[in-house]
């Protein structure tokens, strides 16, 4: 079965190279369509969430805020594979960031740093590039694929520009190693955590929320600075990425207070365009009674 599926995915992905993105966006219009309308993907994971999340919108604009997440779950999906064949001043010019000179200082005083983002807007564009557009070393912790072929596949084209990507479950080796020059540990942290009993619990979209103590510990832990990488679509295809400093001295905090912190950031930026975020999560499957 891994051979079978590596198969077609190679296929699509080979379709893709010399595709317009105008034609990519049509087939995107029409996975949109079949996501929300036939196929009915987690429909109620979506309206639930975001009936939850913004109790004061009405109906209509729920099923708005719905429709849009979709298209924008279409537009990650298809730039993602899209993403593989581009080249790098492609990737330039639809997804850059716009000050980097702010992670040159940390690389100057030879600080790595743990950089924070979410799935918002196109996140997949910047495990493409931005082993290329830092200077720093950069790893990405991901989970890794059911289908060891394409997620080998993965992982050697990420590599190709310098984005080297580690597995969750080799994160503490990671940060133990050695490396050649100052790092940046890429961490996408606003997923539901599997081990609850070391999740922080925090106020996230009028909902108590269990959320990835991972960021927190090891900024703590080896007193890393930690930045925020916020990811705007300007429009359909071309994104900018700002990064800030998020906490300079992380030993200084309290326990939980940048996990809260993230969450807050996090939320004021749904808040601002709802339909970015990846609604179709099962963000709030987790009750802190459950806690085990």
């Amino acid at each position: 079965m891994n051979y079978i599926g590596y198969f077609f995915f190679r296929i699509l992905s080979a379709s893709f190279y010399f595709m317009p993105f105008w034609l990519l966006y049509f087939y995107s219009d029409i996975l949109s369509f079949l996501l929300y309308r036939v196929f009915k993907y987690r429909k109620q994971v979506v309206f639930t969430n975001l009936k939850k999340s913004f109790p004061e919108k009405s109906d209509i604009e729920i099923k708005q805020i719905a429709k849009k997440t979709y298209k924008n779950l279409s537009d990650i999906l298809l730039e993602g594979i899209k993403g593989m064949a581009m080249s790098k001043k492609a990737l330039l010019k639809r997804y850059p960031v716009i000050n980097k000179e702010l992670m040159e200082e940390y690389y100057n005083k030879e600080q790595s740093v743990i950089a924070l983002a979410a799935h918002y807007g196109n996140w997949e564009w910047g495990v493409s590039s931005f082993g290329f557009q830092f200077i720093h070393k950069s790893v990405g912790i991901y989970k890794p694929l059911s289908n060891k072929l394409i997620d080998a596949y993965f992982k050697k084209t990420r590599g190709a520009w310098g984005m080297n990507l580690v597995s969750i479950y080799d994160t503490h080796k990671t940060f133990e190693e050695k490396h050649e020059k100052p790092v940046i540990y890429f961490l996408v942290s606003d997923q539901s955590p599997s081990n609850l009993k070391k999740a922080v619990w925090v106020q996230f979209l009028n909902q108590e929320t269990a959320c990835l103590h991972g960021a927190e510990s090891y900024a703590k832990k080896y007193n890393l600075p930690i930045v925020f990488g916020n990811i705007q679509r300007i429009k359909r295809g071309y994104y900018t990425i700002e990064i800030s400093v998020f906490e300079e001295h992380p030993q200084n905090s309290k326990e939980g207070e940048i996990t809260q912190k993230y969450m807050s950031k996090l939320e004021e930026i749904i808040k601002a365009n709802p339909p970015d975020w990846l609604w179709t999560h099962k963000r709030w499957k987790h009750k802190r009674e459950n806690k085990i």
